[in-house]
């Protein structure tokens, strides 16, 4: 569904004149290069380009040369056939690039930037959950308690990383990203600062679910970042570097937290927490532009107050002050992007975060089942992550700090899949496209309405689901040994890293495609299942490795994800018609609240 129509804001979206400039540009060029003399009239190209703000030179240069590219070659009569495919009219293309606008006016420099900030933020959850796990044996004895009784801590600290962010997704979705992040990484900072000064056991438990609040926020904004930015043919490799800091911290915090708990203290653990959270908050604010698309549109309609970034603020500022009083062109520009603001906010109403829109998504028939089944691959990936300390302190003899070198494997695993999945994802949607014969348009993205999203992302997650699965059963038997040979272990710890951390990004990746409009909701549904069932998981993995033994275990745990693995073929089966009764209904649903506002002025 296209965001302009969606909002009703084509007629007001500076980008939309924008592209005008751009085609022209496109059909100058494509008659100089045929060698037609008759060269357009584009004297009006000024009055049409008064009403926007230019693109960056770079991001038309490198436009303009894709789209010449495409042009009949010199010479080649345009009403001849070309090989591939029927006449090519170049007016008729200057006029559907002028009505199609761009995806994202963000250059490609500005959008690994985004992605490589919103990756940071994400690595601070899952790290805050895993860097705990060296102190426990150490906070047991200080509170004076029982290791059941602190393993709360390490409970509730997941419960809430799945509820909170089925209020922060709703709140970046309803008034933009920038407010979210700055809103969540505030009260992280406050909750470790906190935990390293307090000196009871209910303050411990407490705070740390208030830490984990703060920084769960940024798994489910990370993905609708993402979804703001690129379009379905590049999001695969976009997602992957979003995912590669929640998807590296499991393995790599264990690390951290065994050196600075052994060398400088627990409470070290908080302090350098909450350093790298505030030195990390300060270029985020300074430079992190807003990208919610209900807010600034596809980057075109400048954000405004806490929206606003500081190096935004300084350049509209130099902007407004460095225009001449006769260049009539200014006024115009603001005016055009003050309807558009006001617009867009009419059509998001700020309200207070209802988590419940969470909900709703869990009861549609593929999301649930996309959701099921990613937060059983999940709970596994977690369980051999809980597991490991207990595993190899038992069979190996290693002290904290040993036990936290042996997730290294882990870890690079993790930090491999998503960078080299993305690009395979990518791959398979331009091969998918290519055999459909759909042109991929990585600018202004696809409309997914008659294709087979779910087949695309699922070809890609099989493999990697059964190569994690083999490697979990044979992870399990192999610590069934009385002392293997240490490679062995670590090395299936690497390829169920890459493995089932791929699998759960290309279920992840698919997740967005189906939500498009609301991808930090969507995400936050995904973080509530798969967070409260890893909850459970983890709970009670070391029993069950005590009651059922280490091999059975595992066995068991592979054994669930292999037996449920169908989900995903009925999901490439009936996938798309669910999503065409979604759109239906949503369409019904949309026409009567239509109907019932006119209505309401009416009277």
């Amino acid at each position: 569904m296209d965001f302009n129509n969606e909002i009703g804001m084509g007629h007001l979206n500076p980008l939309s004149q924008i592209s005008k400039e751009t085609a022209m540009d496109v059909v100058s060029e494509a008659h100089r290069i045929s060698g037609d003399t008759a060269a357009p009239d584009l004297s009006d190209r000024d009055e049409v380009f008064k009403e926007t703000e230019q693109l960056s030179e770079e991001k038309q240069l490198e436009l303009n040369a894709e789209r010449i590219e495409q042009l009949p070659p010199s010479g080649q009569d345009e009403d001849e056939e070309s090989p591939e495919g029927p006449p090519r009219d170049l007016e008729a293309l200057a006029a559907t690039l002028s009505n199609d606008p761009l995806h994202s006016v963000f250059s490609k420099r500005q959008k690994w930037f985004i992605v490589f900030m919103v990756g940071c933020a994400g690595f601070f959850s899952p790290l805050s959950a895993n860097i705990y796990f060296p102190a426990l044996n150490t906070l047991t004895q200080e509170y004076h308690t029982t290791s059941s009784v602190m393993n709360l801590t390490l409970t509730s600290y997941m419960i809430f990383q799945g509820l909170a962010p089925t209020i922060f997704g709703d709140l970046a979705d309803m008034a933009g990203r920038r407010p979210a992040y700055i809103i969540g990484f505030i009260i992280y900072v406050g909750a470790c600062v906190g935990i390293a000064l307090q000196n009871t056991y209910a303050g411990l438990l407490v705070l740390r679910c208030l830490q984990s609040s703060g920084s769960s926020a940024t798994i489910a904004l990370g993905s609708g970042v993402a979804a703001d930015i690129a379009t379905a043919a590049e999001r695969g490799t976009y997602m992957g570097w979003v995912t590669t800091g929640p998807m590296i911290a499991p393995p790599l915090g264990p690390v951290l937290g065994g050196l600075l708990a052994q060398y400088l203290g627990w409470r070290s653990i908080f302090w350098f927490l909450s350093i790298c959270a505030g030195v990390f908050l300060i270029p985020f604010s300074i430079a992190f532009p807003e990208t919610g698309r209900n807010v600034v549109g596809n980057g075109s309609i400048p954000s405004q107050g806490w929206n606003m970034s500081l190096l935004n603020y300084l350049k509209t500022r130099k902007a407004v002050r460095g225009s001449p009083s006769n260049d009539l062109s200014r006024p115009t520009s603001r005016e055009s992007n003050r309807l558009a603001q006001q617009s867009l906010a009419r059509q998001r109403r700020l309200r207070f975060p209802n988590p419940l829109n969470t909900l709703k998504l869990i009861r549609e028939k593929d999301v649930g089942m996309l959701l099921l089944y990613n937060s059983l691959i999940y709970t596994a990936f977690y369980d051999v992550i809980a597991s490991l300390p207990f595993l190899f302190q038992q069979t190996y003899g290693f002290n904290s700090l040993q036990v936290g070198l042996c997730f290294i494997p882990f870890g690079i695993g993790c930090f491999a899949a998503p960078l080299l999945n993305g690009r395979l994802v990518d791959w398979n949607f331009r091969r998918v496209a290519a055999r459909l014969h759909v042109a991929v348009d990585r600018h202004r993205g696809n409309s997914l309405h008659d294709f087979p999203i779910e087949r695309t992302r699922i070809q890609v997650a099989y493999p990697l689901l059964y190569t994690g699965t083999a490697a979990l059963l044979a992870y399990g038997w192999v610590m069934q040994m009385e002392r293997p040979a240490l490679a062995a272990p670590l090395v299936l710890q690497f390829l169920m890293g890459i493995a089932l951390t791929g699998a759960f990004q290309c279920l992840s990746v698919l997740l967005v495609d189906l939500y498009p409009l609301s991808p930090s909701t969507a995400t936050a549904s995904n973080n509530l299942v798969r967070c409260l069932m890893g909850a459970a998981g983890t709970a009670v993995i070391i029993q069950m490795i005590e009651g059922m033994g280490r091999g059975w275990c595992f066995t068991f745990l592979a054994a669930v994800i292999f037996v449920t693995s169908p989900m995903m073929w009925a999901l490439t089966k009936w996938g798309p018609g669910w999503r065409e009764e979604r759109r239906v209904r949503m369409e019904k649903e949309k026409e009567r609240m239509v109907v019932e506002k006119d209505s309401g002025r009416n009277t």
